[in-house]
């Protein structure tokens, strides 16, 4: 017999009552829950560029820009999965008091060391299954590019953005974002800048 605890899942129910006075954010997958690490300053940056980029765009319009506090939930046939995006941009209309969102129409994730594995696998899966979602955007920490799925019938588009003077267009939200826009300030750490180890 092994001395491993065994793992408890809990409910839905459960994980939402939980999480209105939680310290710390939890991501839900099939009844385990996962604490979610801080990010660095080039994270933050990135996603509040992005999410101030979005904000201003979409004033005036149906369209409104959330931060990495609402979650995004995922339902399909199996499993039901509870998600912190760094942002998204919701367009159907919403519950004011909702703590998570069902129909978000685009969703932002900024890869890092440790979450890019599940960022580009696990989450691409499960926001793919999202009947309104049209674009998955992912960017980059290490240097200036985007990866983007983008809607194109029932199937998923890849596009790749590397140039710092690259616009993503976002017609699906009328909006867009330029990688310069989305990397202001954010100063990359070149090979030749690290410290050598001794």
């Amino acid at each position: 017999m092994t001395s491993a605890q065994r793992l408890r899942k809990i409910s839905e129910e459960d994980y939402l009552a939980g999480e209105v006075h939680a310290r710390f954010k939890y991501e839900y997958v099939a009844g385990m829950v996962y604490a979610m690490a801080g990010g660095t300053y080039a994270h933050n940056l990135i996603a509040s560029n992005v999410l101030g980029e979005l904000h201003s765009q979409l004033k005036g319009k149906p369209c409104r820009a959330l931060n990495s506090d609402s979650k995004v939930r995922i339902q399909t046939n199996t499993r039901t999965r509870f998600y912190y995006p760094d942002a998204s941009v919701v367009c159907a209309e919403n519950i004011l008091q909702s703590t998570f969102q069902d129909k978000p129409t685009l969703i932002v994730e900024v890869l890092s060391d440790m979450t890019c594995r599940t960022d580009e696998g696990e989450k691409l899966d499960a926001y793919q299954t999202i009947s309104a979602l049209n674009v998955y955007l992912m960017f980059r920490q290490d240097c200036a590019g985007a990866v983007v799925y983008r809607r194109c019938g029932t199937e998923f588009q890849r596009e790749v953005y590397s140039d710092h003077a690259a616009i993503i267009l976002l017609p699906e939200i009328d909006a867009q974002l330029r990688l310069s826009s989305v990397y202001d300030e954010v100063n990359f750490v070149s090979e030749s800048d690290t410290p050598e180890l001794n």
